[in-house]
């Protein structure tokens, strides 16, 4: 859906991933608050989800229900302005720099 505002477009771009949780640890305390940290540099609303249970990526609170665990697949929903680039740094994190902690 697009709105005009002016000459401008302003475009609702939604982008989602799923990424795989594999530091040995897990989504512990540690790793949640840097992925709220990285969530939060962006715009766009940010929902993590792990099976049945749904968090706001950008609450501390919410992302520890989450209870992932190595091995764990999180899907990652960005919406808003900046949607693909909070999906993509939220996957480096994940994917990548295992929260820079060890993997198994």
């Amino acid at each position: 859906m697009d709105i005009k505002a002016g000459e401008a477009t302003l475009e609702k771009v939604v982008c989602e991933m799923e990424v795989e949780v594999k530091n040995a640890d897990g989504l512990h305390m540690r790793p949640a608050m840097k992925f709220v940290d990285i969530a939060n540099r962006f715009e766009s609303d940010i929902i993590v989800s792990n099976a049945d249970t749904t968090a706001d990526g950008k609450s501390i609170m919410q992302i520890s229900i989450l209870a992932a665990t190595c091995g764990s697949k999180l899907k990652i929903r960005a919406e808003g302005p900046d949607a693909r680039e909070a999906v993509e740094a939220l996957r480096e994190l994940v994917e990548q720099k295992h929260f820079d902690e060890p993997v198994p």
